[in-house]
């Protein structure tokens, strides 16, 4: 029986000495192959992801229109208001509408108690059927006396008495009239009515109160219009004039605006603030507007359209004052020459450096380093269809920040 001493190893047959070491030369060098292989396959970079961009992080320059003027800031008012107060002394019978009630012009508001006032009607008409009647007497005597003194039976004196008292009879009639034209109107004064059209903002008083002459019991106000009264510097009375529209931003309706004008311009300058005082209407039709509210508004002195963006995707503190903007799908700076500059829209002009159609980045978007790959996905602008800025989806149009 014969022994062999060979090895076969992957089809290959050597002697016993020299196999061993043949293994192991091989299982070296596919392990030094599989080490080169895997270190430069680690040495190669792996492309980095796009950062993708939202409307929220990207605006697009777009012509828009700007508004620059003085700014003024205020508390709303309504332009027509009325503090309805009593006018007679006595007990409030009945308060017949509540606080944010409307009411009709002429329609009942409340009632004070008038028994005393009515005594006063029933003895004011007495005295003038009383002082009437005196009167019819006082002229008959007359025309007697007269007659009588044309045919000598009584001296022009007694005639002249007899006219007296007609005149005195005339004069108490006219006195007695008048006092029952006043009992008349307090008795009248003790129903409180509306003035105009409008709503009850404030109730003062209570059934059952006993209130005095001048004491407050409702306040109404017409909510169809607002005023707005602001302090402008005298410098800029040049941008001025009743007509001029005024856009108005108010407390609680987030970036919704409104458009009021200017009313009137007091003719005088506070000397103390250099200030002069405006009235700015506000028509509220809609009677979405309140009363109290704070207004900020600027007038809109100078117009004009032009490539435009929100102030947020402006770097102020560099300069000149730079942008970043998406441009082949990577994140570049660019230094921008600015313009005008819309307090109440927050949106500022850019003369140069960037064209009409580039899209900026704003908010958090603006901490990405230069040469950033970012995908921009603003909604789709119609006029210009295609595909996304910077490497993918479709750009819209951004809505103009107001």
């Amino acid at each position: 029986m014969s022994v062999s001493t060979g090895h076969r190893w992957a089809g290959w047959c050597v002697p016993g000495g020299a196999g061993a070491w043949a293994v192991l030369v091989l299982l070296g060098l596919g392990v030094l192959s599989g080490c080169e292989r895997g270190g430069s396959e680690a040495q190669q970079p792996q492309e980095q992801a796009p950062v993708v961009l939202g409307p929220e992080d990207a605006v697009r320059v777009e012509p828009r229109e700007l508004r620059n003027g003085p700014v003024l800031s205020g508390t709303l008012q309504a332009r027509r208001a009325a503090t309805m107060r009593a006018e007679v002394q006595g007990a409030v019978l009945e308060m017949v509408v509540e606080q944010g009630q409307q009411v009709k012009k002429g329609e009942l508001l409340a009632r004070i108690e008038d028994t005393s006032l009515r005594d006063q009607l029933i003895a004011a008409r007495t005295s003038v059927r009383v002082a009437r009647n005196a009167l019819e007497v006082a002229r008959a005597e007359e025309e007697r006396n007269r007659e009588l003194a044309d045919a000598g039976v009584i001296t022009q004196r007694d005639l002249e008495r007899a006219v007296l008292a007609r005149y005195q009879a005339q004069a108490q009639l006219s006195e007695a009239e008048a006092r029952l034209a006043l009992a008349r109107q307090q008795v009248g004064r003790t129903r409180i009515l509306a003035p105009f059209d409008g709503v009850v903002s404030e109730r003062h008083a209570s059934a059952g109160d006993i209130v005095q002459p001048g004491t407050a019991l409702y306040t109404v106000v017409d909510p169809t219009s607002m005023r707005l009264e602001a302090s402008v510097p005298a410098s800029q009375l040049n941008m001025l004039k009743p007509g001029v529209e005024v856009d108005f931003n108010v407390g609680g309706y987030g970036d919704r605006f409104f458009e009021g004008r200017i009313e009137r311009i007091n003719p005088t300058v506070d000397p103390g603030t250099g200030q002069v005082r405006l009235y700015v209407t506000l028509p509220n039709t809609e009677q979405a507007l309140l009363t109290g509210l704070f207004a900020e508004g600027r007038v809109a002195a100078l117009r004009r359209e032009v490539p435009a963006v929100p102030v947020s995707a402006v770097d102020m503190r560099a300069e000149p004052p730079t942008v970043l903007r998406a441009r082949d799908g990577r994140v570049e700076r660019v230094p921008v020459t600015l313009g005008m500059t819309d307090e109440i829209s927050r949106l500022v002009e850019l003369r140069s450096g960037v064209q009409a159609g580039d899209v900026l980045l704003r908010g958090s978007a603006r901490d990405l380093a230069e040469g950033t790959p970012v995908e921009v996905r603003l909604p789709e602008r119609p006029e210009e269809p295609g595909p996304g800025v910077g490497g993918g989806g479709t750009p819209p149009q951004q809505p103009t920040p107001r």
